[in-house]
């Protein structure tokens, strides 16, 4: 698509006119002394213009290829408006580009940009696990001063290759008292990783098993926003909880206050790849299901785990381990399907399960969480509604509404989708 020319017929683009009438509205005066090119100052960058959002991207974006096949980029995009916060802006579309051929290859606007937006500090809607999330308010305000996240999860057509750096395109209004402004700005050129994710065996025995809060969307993982050292941190982006499954799609019998009526108690938990062991958490006693426990200490957030360093700046989490049935040490090899201990209830958990992820550090607080696949497995079905670690144990019954999946084959090298249920 061709784009316009910003300039209109005096050489002003409108955006710097939107943002100037706004803050002039908003009793604010644009002073800069000494801008004249012939006294020695130095005239703007070609293309330089004001712009009311800023913009970050919040990690370096790795294509993967996920189990419908096509090839996705999940990322996020940290805004803040530079307006005065009595002037809130509209935001009406966000294009991601290829930055070489400024080819759209995804865009967000409506209601899928409201869904995919939110001011920084809200809580998770639905975090509670019983309430659905409220809808989404469109058309998307950001309020003047007010910082937003913007949760892209693109999915590319088949056969389409990643583009090897992206472009931002936002466009929308300024809302000034005097009436809105239009305007676009093009920001945040980001290259997208050049390391391919790593290709894992399973980290559990093999069996039917619930791929739950996996990418894509809003889940806890996904869009697990936190504030850590003074920094924002997504370290929880592509990790997954996994549940052992029955021949009848039960994850529970009997009584659910009871750990042991659950199936995922006490598996085994495998090493996914050879490594040296970087960490090692024991001690914590599992929560008793399946009332959600305190929120823990920072630092016993994954409860019993196990970290392996598999490759540089890639080390593999194994969370909420049962206390006591830990079998190695800190600088320990580990090879390949050897067992690392057995899943509990520890730390911030409320059902038995194992909490799996990739991450660019040896602590999980901060990193950051790469995506990763899987090299052979077998989807088998999906659940539809979101159950999950704190509702698990909620369900009328422990069995999964298990329904077929366009998804349902063998895979190989490819990310589970969330709420898969496959075989490994």
């Amino acid at each position: 698509m061709a784009e316009r020319d910003p300039r209109n017929r005096t050489g002003r683009s409108p955006l710097l006119r939107g943002l100037a009438a706004a803050v002039l509205a908003a009793g604010m005066l644009m002073v800069s002394a000494g801008t004249g090119y012939g006294t020695g100052a130095t005239p703007p960058a070609p293309g330089a213009q004001f712009t009311p959002l800023t913009a970050a991207v919040m990690t370096e974006p790795t294509p993967f290829v996920a189990t419908d096949g096509r090839t996705h980029l999940s990322y996020e995009l940290l805004t803040t408006s530079s307006l005065p916060s009595s002037t809130p802006l509209r935001l009406d579309r966000v294009d991601v580009r290829d930055a070489r051929t400024h080819r759209v290859v995804g865009s967000l606007s409506g209601q899928e940009l409201a869904e995919a937006a939110n001011p920084v500090g809200d809580p998770l809607p639905g975090a509670d696990g019983y309430t659905p999330p409220p809808p989404a308010p469109t058309p998307t305000v950001i309020q003047g001063s007010q910082k937003w996240i913007i949760w892209l999860d693109l999915t590319l057509d088949r056969g389409q290759r990643a583009p090897k750096v992206l472009e931002h395109h936002l466009s929308g209004a300024v809302l000034a008292p005097s009436g809105p402004s239009a305007f676009e700005e093009t920001v945040q050129a980001t290259r997208t990783s050049g390391i391919p994710p790593l290709n894992l065996r399973a980290p559990v025995r093999p069996g039917t098993w619930y791929s739950s809060e996996s990418c894509c969307g809003n889940t806890h993982h996904r869009r697990g926003l936190g504030p850590i050292n003074g920094r924002f941190h997504v370290p929880q982006r592509f990790a997954i909880d996994w549940y052992r499954v029955g021949g009848q799609g039960q994850t529970w019998e009997g009584d659910p206050a009871r750990l042991t009526s659950y199936l995922s108690y006490r598996q085994p938990v495998v090493a996914s790849a050879g490594g040296r062991v970087v960490e090692v958490q024991d001690g914590i006693a599992d929560n008793q299901p399946p009332v959600t426990p305190p929120v823990p200490p920072i630092e016993d957030t994954v409860g019993n785990h196990v970290t392996v360093e598999v490759a540089p700046g890639r080390y593999l989490l194994y969370a909420h381990l049962k206390p006591g049935s830990l079998k190695v040490r800190e600088g320990d090899r580990v090879e390949s399907g050897q067992v690392l201990g057995l899943i509990g209830n520890s730390g911030n958990s409320t059902t038995p399960h194992l909490h799996f992820q990739v991450m660019t550090t040896a602590e999980f607080f901060p990193t950051d969480s790469p995506p990763f696949t899987f090299r052979q497995f077998r989807v088998v079905g999906q659940v539809e509604p979101r159950i999950w670690d704190d509702n698990l144990g909620l369900q009328p019954t422990g069995v999964l509404p298990i329904t077929s999946s366009p998804n349902e084959g063998l895979h190989r090298a490819r990310y589970p989708l969330d709420r898969e249920v496959l075989e490994f």
